[in-house]
């Protein structure tokens, strides 16, 4: 695996109403935010109609946000966000060297972490993630006293995947933690929940992390664009030294340069890539794509 990626992302969002839009505000998540392992070198964001306003800020969790409104009628809304990122690969001492994972716990709520503070909030429960309970029952197997941090964190990334079946039909975005466990079911949205509530009913801080996961087509067939996928993993803080370490549930792996986070915060509710109002606009239908495609250095 590289050292690190270069990749250009494109992420299309395309609206068609069967009545006229008179007015529409939205905000868009799609803008990759710096991290120590990405760097955003250009970003673009085209949208049609043209707004009449449109500003950018950075959200409470240091994301990138563009908002807009349209104040025309429309029957269509076209999105195109297109970014180049570079990704690096993380590094992590073997897993079974890491710290037990009740001294993270024990150092970020005694508040002798340094980082405490910017950890603590990620701790407690969220629009879709509460903890404790069943959630706790379930993270014991894979956290025993003792056990290093990473060791029982890919661990219980392992059995998420082996224990809940992928169904893109079970759930919906306001799909809570408690529903899916109880399903036993769901997309990666949550799945990510999931193990989150694991993880904060022991006391470790977890964010959700919204982002796009590389795909590689089928040997020997060509590569479909529009096939790339947004993606949602989850961020565990590991302690001062290891920091925020990123786990796919989905995939069952340690998060690494296929992916490409945009934006984190306690879950979905914090980071969805697009919401607004629209007055009007009957049934809208909604078409996404995006493609992921590496980029190749000139010799």
């Amino acid at each position: 695996m590289p050292d690190s990626s270069r990749y250009r992302i494109t992420h299309r969002t395309h609206y068609r109403y069967s009545e006229p839009v008179a007015i529409c505000q939205n905000q868009v998540m799609m803008i990759p935010r710096e991290l120590p392992r990405v760097r955003c070198q250009r970003t673009e964001v085209k949208i049609s109609p043209t707004p009449g306003q449109s500003s950018a800020h950075v959200d409470y969790f240091g994301n990138p946000v563009q908002s807009f409104a349209i104040d025309m009628a429309h029957r269509e809304l076209s999105v195109v966000v297109t970014s180049e990122v570079a990704v690096i690969a993380p590094q992590f001492p073997p897993a079974d060297q890491t710290a037990p994972w009740e001294w993270v716990r024990d150092a970020v709520t005694s508040g002798s972490d340094p980082n405490w503070f910017a950890v603590e909030e990620f701790r407690y429960g969220s629009p879709l993630v509460t903890s404790g309970g069943a959630f706790a029952d379930y993270a014991a197997a894979s956290f025993p006293n003792g056990v290093p941090i990473l060791k029982a964190g890919f661990d219980l990334t392992r059995r998420i995947h082996k224990d809940f079946r992928y169904d893109i039909n079970a759930t919906k975005v306001e799909t809570t933690a408690e529903e899916a466990l109880r399903l036993r079911a769901g997309v990666c949205q949550d799945f990510a929940h999931i193990q989150i509530a694991c993880f904060r009913s022991l006391g470790l801080p977890a964010r959700y992390v919204s982002g796009y996961l590389r795909t590689l087509p089928p040997p020997g067939k060509p590569r479909l664009v529009g096939a790339d996928q947004s993606h949602a993993w989850v961020s565990l803080y590991a302690g001062q030294q290891l920091g925020w370490v990123d786990f796919d549930p989905t995939n069952a792996c340690l998060v690494s340069t296929d992916h490409v986070p945009i934006s984190v915060g306690r879950d979905y509710h914090d980071v969805a890539p697009m919401r607004g109002v629209v007055l009007g606009g009957g049934t809208p239908a909604l078409t996404v794509s995006v493609d992921v495609v590496p980029v190749v250095e000139s010799p």
